[in-house]
């Protein structure tokens, strides 16, 4: 999912790049200014914050191997039937 999550932020991001940097007409000649917009900012942020993210939560793992041994772990078959079919549809469109 993270992998999933990256590439949609480079995606969004690649459609939306226009122009990364620019000179304007206050910059004295022999010095270079680079203008960053929000999107780049924010995509940066994005960015930064997948970086930090841990692939795996430990805690969950932790939750539901304790769970799975002890046999207390039960899954509602109807659930994962809805939501087998719900992957499903996003896969197909």
């Amino acid at each position: 999912m993270r992998i999933e999550a990256y590439n949609q932020v480079a995606a969004v991001y690649s459609t939306g790049r226009a122009a990364g940097a620019k000179r304007t007409a206050e910059t004295p000649a022999g010095r270079d200014e680079v203008q960053i917009s929000s999107f780049g900012r924010d995509y940066q942020i994005a960015k930064q914050a997948l970086a930090e993210t841990p692939d795996i939560r430990e805690e969950k793992v932790t939750e539901a191997a304790a769970k799975v041994h002890s046999g207390s772990y039960s899954v509602d078959a109807g659930d994962f039937a809805d939501r087998l079919l719900e992957r499903y549809r996003s896969l197909m469109l």
